[in-house]
């Protein structure tokens, strides 16, 4: 039933995303990234529901499998933001508002850990700040809605918040989970980075917090507070 509810939320975001394209960039831009996204879901689906990911015996372990190619768009989208108009595309509050959908992701962690897929420190009863960042993010956007200097401002420190909230709980994550790097020794490993379908949250809506984050930074530092549109 979890996992049922997991890809619906999965779809809802990604639905969300490209409908949010299409609105401010454009119908080919839209259909650009849904196609993107199809052979990544399918890709990362496939490498989980066959224990490629998990098998840290592969060498390369498995699970590098997903977090190289993640680091990677990362890294190529940074650079390409630097020189691209994409940001000031969204209006600020778009950006901030969307950024709620980490209310979900932390429930499904939180039910994740009672179920003993990941140690509670992932979870907001645990180290996880995370749903804080998600349960705020719909006053901020208000803020920019108001538009002002005071806003900006705001924005721009709950956007760097936002950030030192992910870097906290992906570290965990990665320190957490079976393999090399498992420096701490929970109550259980973190399960969550091998295990079908919940690989998506560090293979999806953390890049897409991330690129939110770093989106709106952008927008905020280099346009004006854009208002509502109707």
């Amino acid at each position: 039933m979890t996992a049922t509810l997991f890809l619906a939320f999965l779809g809802l975001i990604a639905g969300l995303v490209i409908t949010l394209i299409a609105r401010y960039i454009g119908t080919r831009a839209a259909l650009c990234v849904l196609a993107g996204l199809t052979v990544w879901f399918l890709y990362a689906g496939l490498m989980g529901y066959f224990g490629v990911v998990r098998d840290s015996a592969l060498r390369p372990p498995g699970i590098l499998f997903i977090v190289v190619p993640v680091v990677l768009f990362l890294v190529v989208f940074l650079l390409r933001v630097r020189s691209s108009g994409a940001a000031l595309s969204f209006p600020l509050w778009i950006l901030i508002g969307t950024q709620s959908f980490r209310i979900g992701v932390e429930l499904f962690l939180h039910q994740l850990w009672i179920e003993g897929v990941v140690p509670k420190t992932l979870t907001f009863e645990g180290a996880n700040m995370d749903i804080f960042i998600g349960a705020s993010a719909p006053f901020i956007a208000l803020l920019c809605v108001r538009g002002g200097s005071l806003a900006n401002k705001a924005a721009l420190a709950w956007n760097v918040l936002g950030l030192l909230a992910l870097a906290n709980v992906v570290t965990r994550s990665v320190l957490t989970a079976p393999g090399p790097f498992n420096l701490i020794h929970a109550e259980v490993p973190n399960m969550m980075m091998s295990t079908f379908p919940y690989l998506f949250i560090p293979a999806f809506f953390v890049p897409l917090a991330i690129v939110l984050h770093i989106l709106a930074i952008k927008s905020g530092l280099k346009a004006k507070l854009l208002p509502l549109r109707p």
